[in-house]
């Protein structure tokens, strides 16, 4: 059935009086034929490459055929089929047949198989597009040796320092990119989304610009009207999307012995890029891409006060590893990356349609590779709340500001007690901790609670401990599913415990269980037996519903101990008698 779908929309589209662009048939390729490419090698004008037909793979992928061909002239005796190529139409009698998509690593000749149009076209759509992408996997698309693989996308990081690359090769290419350090000239200067584009032409999908650049490159297929056809394979598959592309000049042609690539710079706004399926990409000539401001502010005793301003994609994906890209060379750049170490963030995400702000707030530690800490960690609600499942998310803003310190700020808790071992109802019980740090720092900190008339006699347990320890049963047991709506997502992570704070933790041992998501929730105390076995499994270890979780003990009331510039690390606990 799709086959039959896919030949119709191709028959229709030959059918169409005064298209000016004819296609070749799939079925009528031969061993044998000849035919030419059109690609960019030198600046940005189009040249003919010679074309060889060898025959038709079929199957190659589910109910998909790829063409296989000799390609020659031009630099390509020497490079080979080059990254930047994917989407270089090939003309049969001047009919367009498809385009190089895919190549053998280290092959000594130039062969290459060539993505029909008809399929290209037949799984491209023009659709609003919702303004994030859906979740990616990171799976590997690069094949073995000798393997036919899709011809990896150059993916050209500037303003970026050679840690990063170092640090987050592997997950660009788990991606289908090759990432290569400073060989694009970076974004357009100006705004104006006046450049064209021709079958031929190089293109740069600019995934973050700014005072770094990230940007891929390939080539246009066919272009109709406004809408434009591209590198002849997926881009990340990631459907309905919105990212917005340029067009490129090519600076120099770089041979390797595993796959030469093309050195570019972006010259002028083109449009954007709204469906990437399995074997194409496909864009809109003069459409403005939604794309969310990124800035970081690094406020340092050492080197001074840098600021950073980006335009990122808005995806559910990219936006958050980009953004650790970014953050990571941030502070690769201004701070030292070995040695004890310590850094303050406060983010802030912004998202549109009324929704509450994302609050980012956490203190790092390290003997070694902050950065690496730093980065990843500070992404993660952000991740977390893109990855929730929700299309109506949309980013107004994100904004960080980083302190770092040159000295391992960190403290422990030592020793926790209470001004007295017994206490009645209605008293009130001062509790001191006292902290100790590097060099010898001591510190207190004292809070009060006051017993509630009527409270149950028995032993009350105080536990002072650091955010970590009452963080992760929270994070572990906030299940998405059970979140009805993006706001009550942002609010449930705005709850999470800084860790520049010991928290004072009355409780007592009974059974008790923690209920998130929507209104009502909060601690369930002491419930009947009854209840009990319709909330947990016989186990007791896990709970059957995933908005329910089993905690150890009830919480009568929790204290913050704020210890501000330090992270606090332990917990220790002791016991007030409470009696008439």
């Amino acid at each position: 059935m799709i086959d039959v779908f896919r030949i119709a929309i191709f028959l229709l589209i030959v059918a169409i009086p005064g298209m000016a662009q004819q296609f070749f048939p799939l079925k009528d390729v031969r061993p044998g034929l000849h035919g030419v490419g059109r690609t960019v090698f030198e600046g940005n004008r189009i040249q003919e490459f010679q074309v060889e037909i060898l025959g038709v793979l079929e199957n190659l992928a589910p109910k998909q055929s790829i063409i296989l061909a000799r390609l020659s002239g031009g630099p390509l005796a020497e490079t080979g089929v080059m990254q930047g190529m994917s989407g270089s139409p090939v003309y049969i009698d001047g009919k367009l047949l498809g385009a190089i998509a895919l190549g053998f690593p280290f092959s000594k000749e130039p062969i290459a198989g060539i993505q029909p149009i008809e399929q290209m076209i037949a799984d491209s759509n023009f659709v609003k597009s919702t303004r994030t992408g859906i979740a990616h996997a990171l799976t590997p698309r690069s094949g073995a040796f000798g393997d036919l693989t899709e011809i990896l996308t150059p993916l050209s990081l500037t303003g970026f320092t050679p840690a990063t690359l170092q640090a987050f090769a592997s997950d660009f290419r788990k991606l289908g990119f090759e990432p290569l350090q400073g060989v694009s000239g970076g974004t357009p200067s100006s705004q104006e989304y006046s450049g064209t584009v021709s079958p031929g032409s190089m293109i740069s999908v600019q995934l973050l610009s700014g005072d770094m650049n990230m940007s891929a490159d390939g080539t246009v297929t066919y272009v109709d009207g406004k809408h434009v056809y591209a590198f002849g394979h997926r881009f990340l598959d990631s459907g309905s999307t919105e990212m917005p592309f340029a067009r490129a000049e090519i600076v120099a042609v770089i041979p390797s012995l595993n796959t030469s690539f093309k050195v570019s710079r972006a010259r002028q706004w083109v449009g954007t890029i709204t469906s990437d399926r399995n074997t194409a990409v496909a864009g809109e000539i003069g459409r403005r891409a939604h794309t969310v401001p990124l800035s970081i502010d690094v406020h340092s005793t050492a080197t001074g006060t840098h600021e950073y301003h980006f335009q990122v994609v808005n995806d559910r994906l990219l936006t958050a590893l980009i953004t650790q890209t970014v953050l990571f060379s941030a502070i690769d750049a201004t701070e030292r990356n070995f040695g004890a170490a310590s850094l303050r963030v406060k983010g802030q995400v912004e998202f549109e349609d009324g929704l509450p702000a994302l609050h980012i707030r956490d203190m790092f530690i390290s003997d070694n590779a902050l950065a690496q800490q730093v980065s990843a960690d500070a992404v993660v609600p952000l991740g977390f709340v893109l990855g929730g499942g929700f299309t109506n998310l949309h980013i107004r803003h994100i904004g960080f500001t980083l302190e770092p310190f040159e000295t391992k700020r960190q403290l422990r808790i030592a020793q926790v007690w209470a001004d007295h071992r017994t206490a009645q109802p209605g008293e009130a019980i001062a509790i001191t901790t006292l902290f100790e740090g590097e060099d010898g720092l001591r510190m207190t900190r004292s809070a009060t609670y006051r017993l509630p008339i009527g409270s149950p006699l028995g032993n009350l347990n105080i536990t002072v401990s650091d955010a970590n320890t009452l963080n992760f049963p929270d994070f572990s047991g906030l299940s998405q599913s059970a979140l009805r709506d993006p706001a009550q997502l942002i609010q449930a992570i705005n709850q999470f415990r800084d860790n520049d704070s010991a928290y004072v933790r009355l409780w007592r041992q009974e059974p008790a269980f923690t209920i998130t998501g929507p209104s009502p929730a909060g601690e369930l105390t002491d419930p009947p037996p009854s209840i009990m076995l319709v909330l947990a499994d016989p186990s007791g270890s896990t709970t059957v519903n995933p908005a329910v979780t089993a905690t150890r003990g009830s919480t009568i009331a929790e204290i913050p101990l704020p210890v501000s510039g330090y992270v606090v690390s332990g917990a220790k606990t002791i016991q007030v008698e409470v009696k008439e």
